[in-house]
């Protein structure tokens, strides 16, 4: 059974309602709450709606249910959870005196605006805010190149900092903005132009008790040729400057290298010693650069290195389902070099090894469930895992897969249970399945738990993504 509502001039923001459609889809066939933007429009018309006319600024409710009762009950549960975010939005307004965030900038001294919103809105509402002298993390995706270059060159301007646009993860002064881990406070601060990769950094210092001044997020694309790491200069210039940091580390998807070189020549001019984590051929994997820093500090605690993996070999292919983009670069980058294959993807290290990430493997495959093409009117895999637990069934079910591999990323924004939504289809597997589990016992979801979880529906859980990686290669005796 089908029902759609559209509620004019009914906005919300993206990450809130991804938190609606999670909620309102448990028990139902398909559930979407979003905005009625052109592919949120089209993403509902693919679940079988016909639609009125809409403006973007229209809110739409469609759920697919088997039932009458289930559909009443997903109705139900989105206008709780509406009204519950409302009553907390109130709530806020109500402690501050003010009502929005460029308010705040205006009249309360805020000093950072997070923007989450449509893309093509993002850039207005960005403006808005560096105008109000405040800097900008930019969570939404699908902002042009050309306007997220202008936004940095008018903060620079401003001596402001754009954090963004794609920019999932920051950690200002200890607070966790986006995907953020709950982690110690320390001297090491962190220029990312990768979220995953930054909560994978962050959260394995904290394991070997070293902590974090601050992590600056730059948006995936900082260090393309493009966008030449405007706001990786700039970041390098504040922590270069803050009394709280004292070793400053980059962690990054492959930069293209006349950025990665100046940012180089730069840091060698600095006082303080900066650490080049740049997934790619020639650079370090996340684990190997949390440990140059440990080794920069003098910290000798390596816990990852604790868990080890002994498995009998098993034939067929490796079949990667990540939430994360950076690890799964990272993983699909230890795969190519140890294996010497293609390793196919829907973000794949050659043009070549492009693939369809709906369509069935035969060979080493990863795919990245966060992709940009696959979050349009859904969830992010870190909020809602429906889509790739749907996949995990079938490369369980499919005889030329041969080992599993997956990230589970913890934190706040993130789906509340995690191992919960996992085990019930890792425990039919009789395939291995490897796991990298990005968290803090600290995190809302507890690692410690989450790990107990997933260990027993059967899987091999490992803190460094790195370690799963090259672990679940062991288990199809691909020779290191």
């Amino acid at each position: 059974m089908k029902r759609i509502e559209i509620r004019p001039g009914f906005y919300r923001d993206s990450v809130s309602l991804m938190q609606v459609s999670q909620r309102a889809g448990v028990g139902v066939d398909g559930a979407l709450v979003a905005m009625a933007t052109p592919l949120n429009r089209e993403l509902a018309e693919q679940m079988g709606f016909t639609l009125p006319t809409t403006s973007a600024n229209d809110l739409i409710i469609a759920i697919d249910a088997p039932n009458e009762e289930s559909l009443t009950r997903a109705f139900a549960v989105v206008e709780e959870v509406l009204e519950e975010q409302l009553r907390k939005s109130r709530e806020q307004a109500s402690d501050s005196g003010v009502a929005a965030a460029r308010t705040l900038g205006r009249t309360h001294g805020a000093s950072v605006a997070l923007i989450s919103v449509p893309g093509e809105f993002a850039f207005i509402d960005a403006v808005d805010a560096l105008e109000n002298n405040m800097n900008v993390m930019i969570f939404s995706d699908n902002v042009t190149v050309e306007d997220e270059i202008l936004l940095k060159e008018m903060a620079k301007n401003r001596d402001l900092l754009v954090m963004g646009p794609d920019c999932g993860t920051a950690i200002i002064g200890g607070v966790g903005l986006g995907f953020a881990n709950v982690v110690s406070p320390g001297k090491v601060g962190i220029i990312a132009a990768s979220g995953t990769g930054a909560q994978h950094l962050t959260t394995l210092l904290d394991h070997a008790g070293v902590g974090v001044s601050h992590c600056i997020g730059l948006g995936g694309r900082d260090l393309s040729s493009a966008v030449a790491g405007r706001s990786a200069k700039q970041a390098l210039d504040l922590l270069a400057a803050d009394v709280h940091t004292e070793l400053i580390v980059f962690v990054s998807k492959p930069a293209a290298p006349e950025v990665a070189h100046a940012l180089q020549e730069i840091a060698n001019r600095m006082e303080k010693r900066v650490i080049f984590g740049l997934l790619g051929s020639t650079g370090s994997d996340i684990t190997q650069t949390a440990e140059k820093v440990l080794d920069a500090l003098g910290v000798t605690t390596r816990p990852w290195k604790e868990e080890v993996e002994t498995a009998s070999v098993v034939s067929g292919s490796l079949r990667g389902l990540f939430a994360g983009g950076t690890l799964c670069d990272e993983a699909m980058i230890i795969a190519s070099k140890r294996t010497q294959s293609p390793i196919y993807s829907n973000i794949p290290l050659q043009e070549e090894w492009l693939l369809d990430p709906f369509e069935a493997a035969a060979s080493h495959t990863f795919i990245d469930f966060g992709d940009d093409a696959m979050t349009v009117g859904r969830a992010h895999p870190m909020i809602d895992s429906k889509l790739r637990i749907e996949r995990l069934a079938k490369e369980i079910a499919d005889p030329t897969c041969g080992v599993i591999l997956l990230d589970v990323v913890l934190g706040h924004g993130a789906t509340a249970t995690p191992g919960e939504e996992l085990a019930a289809t890792i425990s039919t597997s009789t395939k291995p399945i490897y796991i990298s589990l990005i968290g803090t016992t600290l995190d809302p979801q507890n690692f410690d738990r989450q790990k107990a979880l997933l260990t027993k529906a059967g899987a091999s859980v490992f803190m460094s993504n790195a370690y799963a990686t090259h672990a679940a290669l062991d288990a199809l005796g691909v020779l290191r």
